[in-house]
């Protein structure tokens, strides 16, 4: 991904550099332009962490049980306000000295050197936000041949041609010229957030409470490895659904001074996904107990193909889920956007220039048809995205802004906050490890089912 220039001095509210100031790379001038306010960040914070991948939180109550399951729930929220609170005081002080951090590697540069952000935090954070782009896309589809399959249950459709229509879709979302473009896109995704977690509440209880209720059972599995690599398999599952990874650069959209915006930005964010989350992550596993699926919206359809509520409202279920899977989606295509602006386009030149905007639009559908290609040849991606969770989400999110606390204040190490941070950076250390180990488990078993653009 390259080093980029150290920026020395903040940008304007127009997004443009003081004279006095080292000029910015095209990247950080372009896509990254700080004009927003608090209420924006919310709503960037809120389509990148309130998601989708929520609806698989009862199969990750399903591994640990009722009690372990809400209090990893309880703790994974707490733990992540807790770290991207971090994060942000961090950047406010990086700022407070002239030296306003707009990108997550520039931050580590600044701080563990140039070693950690060129081989480590910028390469994971890449993985990490690449690969959510194209589970984004395998979900769209996905979501989209249930849609056809509702409607005409023996279609012949391919999940592959699906996919390509969803990616379709994406190539003109990826267009938008800045992080900042989307806030209105990423306010409706809010709502639609808060929409399909409602369906998916009622649903489940609608279901838990019919006469087509399934056995439920909520016994763990009673041999011990499986029993392991379950847990730290869910593990995973929770910490990819709170996984955010890209707070510098969402800080970075918002105009100066920063102080205190993200705070409220991320009060707004938790508030929307203690609602949903446990909202979804209860009723679904009350409903299914151990019978619960990746995503709950599958167990709404019988064994036989016939929908368990009425059709009209798994429709709408569907809907919604698609339409915030392309917000979200475009939100982690930021980063791309960004370095591929910053490789191709000419900051000399206006960002609407014909020199710079050719380039956009064709590295930018080169980005996403790579992954949209990668989504249909691998339609069992979620179990690579497990790896990627486990491998980037947990140390980003979790790890690195209690070392990047600690090494920038120095708290007192007779302190708490000194030694809550070394905990939670050593214990959620020892479960990135454990869950990768659990996520390329679950690959291997997994093996024998894959099978290149198969029509899962």
């Amino acid at each position: 991904m390259g080093e980029k220039k150290e920026e020395e001095e903040e940008q304007n509210n127009n997004g443009e550099v003081p004279s006095q100031a080292p000029k910015l790379d095209a990247g950080a001038l372009f896509v990254l332009q700080s004009k927003g306010s608090w209420l924006h960040c919310g709503y960037h914070l809120t389509t990148s962490i309130v998601a989708p991948a929520l609806l698989s939180l009862p199969l990750a109550l399903a591994s640990l049980g009722w009690a372990a399951g809400v209090i990893f729930l309880f703790t994974a929220a707490a733990v992540t306000f807790y770290s991207y609170n971090l994060i942000s005081l961090v950047l406010e002080n990086q700022a407070q000295l002239g030296r306003r951090q707009l990108r997550f590697r520039d931050m580590a540069h600044q701080i563990l050197g140039s070693t950690w952000a060129r081989y480590y935090i910028g390469p994971i954070q890449f993985l990490v936000c690449f690969g959510a782009v194209v589970g984004n896309v395998l979900l769209g589809g996905q979501s989209m041949k249930s849609i056809y399959l509702i409607e005409k249950p023996d279609g012949t459709i391919k999940l592959y041609e699906f996919v390509a229509i969803f990616g379709a879709f994406m190539l003109i979302l990826a267009q938008l010229p800045s992080f900042h473009s989307l806030r209105h896109i990423n306010l409706i995704s809010l709502f639609l957030c808060l929409s399909y977690s409602a369906c998916a509440t009622a649903g489940s209880v609608y279901i838990g409470q019919s006469s087509d209720a399934p056995q439920r059972d909520y016994s763990l599995p009673s041999d011990q490895q499986d029993l392991v690599f379950g847990v730290f398999n869910a593990i995973a599952i929770v910490a990819t659904s709170y996984g955010n990874g890209i707070i510098p650069e969402i800080q970075a959209t918002v105009a100066p001074p920063v102080q205190g915006k993200m705070f409220k930005g991320l009060c707004l964010c938790y508030a929307v996904a203690v609602a949903t989350f446990f909202s979804v992550a209860v009723s679904g596993y009350w409903a299914f107990g151990n019978l619960a699926k990746g995503t709950i919206l599958s167990n709404f359809i019988a064994g036989n193909g016939r929908p368990l509520v009425p059709k009209w409202f798994l429709l709408m279920a569907n809907i919604f889920t698609i339409l915030q899977l392309s917000a979200v989606a475009v939100v982690y295509l930021q980063p791309t956007n960004e370095v591929l602006e910053g490789i191709f386009s000419d900051p000399q030149k206006g960002q609407y220039s014909a020199r710079n905007v050719v380039p956009r639009i064709v590295f930018r559908s080169i980005s996403v048809v790579m992954a949209t290609v990668i989504a249909a040849m691998l339609p069992f991606f979620g179990d690579i995205n497990a790896v990627i969770g486990a491998f980037g989400f947990l140390p980003l999110d979790f790890v690195v802004p209690a070392v990047l606390y600690n090494i920038t204040f120095r708290p007192s190490m007779r302190g708490a906050v000194f030694w809550a941070n070394v905990v939670i950076a050593v214990v959620f250390s020892v479960f990135a490890v454990l869950a990768s180990i659990a996520a390329v488990r679950q690959i291997v078993l997994d093996a024998k089912n894959y099978k290149l653009f198969a029509n899962v």
